[in-house]
């Protein structure tokens, strides 16, 4: 049986749980992958939408099929980190419901992180995550 990963949202921080990700996640010792960061680009090679929302919807894709390539659910995500070209306030109200989509209600830590740009012009977001894998 995997060992779960413990979420918690202490009272002395702000309340993220509302927010959709956890302030902290505890791991019990266990085997560990990294997964690079993904973008919108796929498998046959069709172009990258310019769509900001579109583009995070290939990115959740995307680490799904990294996930099920290591046995992993979202459930074992440890960390997800987000970098996003000309991260403002009202751009990253569009992204959250599409990031959040990819963890089906897991609520793992979360860093956001706005850049000047990412590995190719059309490119608008990358996630980066730490995964627990499964017993």
């Amino acid at each position: 049986m995997s060992k779960k990963i413990t979420r918690i949202n202490p009272a002395t921080l702000p309340n993220s749980g509302e927010m959709g990700y956890s302030q902290i996640s505890i791991v019990e010792p266990g085997r560990m992958a990294y997964i690079s960061g993904q973008v919108a680009w796929q498998p046959n090679g069709e172009p990258v939408p310019e769509d900001l929302v579109e583009q995070m919807k290939l990115v959740s894709k995307n680490v799904r099929a990294a996930l099920d390539a290591i046995g992993a659910a979202p459930a074992d995500i440890v960390i997800a980190r987000v970098y996003m070209v000309d991260l403002t306030p009202e751009r990253l109200e569009k992204l959250m419901p599409p990031f959040l989509a990819a963890f089906e209600g897991a609520q793992p830590c979360v860093t956001g992180v706005g850049v000047a740009a990412l590995a190719a012009p059309d490119l608008q977001v990358e996630m980066e995550l730490v995964v627990r894998l499964p017993d």
